[in-house]
This record gives C-alpha cells, structure tokens and sequence, in this order.
C-alpha cells in the first residue's frame, strides 16, 4: 500500500503544479494579496484528480478511525464526497457532509448538509487550500456544535501563511498532502534562459 501511496502522492503533486498554480496578482478569499494562485478546483473537480486526493484522503481516514469527512462548501465538496463514495467499498463507509456558508431560511434550515453529525463520531474536516485557517475554524465552530469532535484538518495545498498556526490555537492538527514548499517557486518553473 506504501508504494501505491507515494506513486498516487507523485502523481497529485504533478497535477498540482501542472493544472492548479497561478502566477500573477491575486486577490484571496482572506483578503490578501499574493503573486500566486492555488486553484485547487481544478484538480479536485478532475477526475483523476479527485481520485488521487480521495484516495489520500480516505487513507488519512482509516488512519485516525474517523466517521464522517466534509467542511465549508465549496472547496471541500468534491473532496468529502469522493472520499465517502470511496469508502462505500469498504466494510465501513464515511459519512460526508456540507458546511453551509449561511443557514437557508427555507428547506429544513440546516447549517450543516448530510446524514446527521452525532455526539462521539470522530470528524475529518477537509479543504482544498490553507490560507489563513477561516474556512476550517468556520466549519470547526458548526460540527462542535453537534456534539461531533474534530480529530484533525485536511488539505491539499497549505499555503503556509499562517493557516496551520490559527488551527493549532484552536487545537485542530492540521495534515496538509503537500504545503507551498513541495512545489518550485515561480522563477524556479521557468526554463533557464542563461547560456
């Protein structure tokens, strides 16, 4: 299983760089500027992609016996559904859900989408990037409150700006499958020019 995990982690790292980095100016979801871009949706809404990260993400799973994978809607969607639908192979499969931005007025009102989240189930919250942490501690702050326990974060990419500190104050442990150090720097990506 090791080897299949390193060539899926190579593979991943490969479509990361390829598909989801942008290089430029941008403006994040925390209000931040940064000269770069990690479009994660274009690996997690891949197919292949996803697959890399729900298998991943699922071995994450087993590892710490967890119940129930999903966080803040949007980038952790595809995530928590693949890996529960990958899971449905198994003898026990994850339950996922969705951490809804704002409660509907309509509907059933609900703050968190999905099977019901009970007192004891051991939760994964994922996401496809970490900037500052505001995605996870949102999603934190509504799971807590169903008496579920957060037992550890997940992300793709951790931008490593901050993001892994504010979880760690907050007693989250963060598991990133790779941070902004695996991957070049822009001038690095680019093929040498000098003679």
């Amino acid at each position: 299983m090791g080897d299949e995990l390193d060539a899926a982690r190579g593979e991943l790292r490969t479509l990361l760089l390829t598909r989801a980095f942008r290089f430029g100016d941008f403006l994040l979801t925390s209000g931040r500027r940064s000269t770069y871009y990690v479009d994660g949706k274009q690996v997690t809404l891949d197919g292949r992609g996803l697959q890399l990260v729900a298998m991943l993400t699922l071995h994450r799973c087993r590892e710490l016996d967890i119940d129930a994978v999903g966080g803040l809607t949007l980038g952790a969607d595809p995530i928590a559904a693949a890996t529960a639908a990958l899971s449905g192979a198994d003898a026990r499969p994850l339950t996922a859900f969705i951490v809804r931005k704002e409660v509907k007025a309509h509907g059933t009102g609900n703050a968190i989408e999905g099977p019901p989240l009970r007192p004891g189930m051991r939760v994964m919250l994922v996401d496809d990037t970490l900037t500052t942490g505001g995605t996870f501690l949102a999603a934190n702050t509504q799971v807590v409150a169903t008496g579920a326990t957060v037992v550890e974060a997940l992300c793709v990419v951790d931008r490593e700006e901050g993001g892994s500190d504010a979880l760690r104050s907050a007693g989250i442990p963060l598991h990133a499958l790779f941070t902004r150090s695996d991957f070049p720097a822009p001038h690095a990506a680019l093929p040498s020019t000098s003679g």
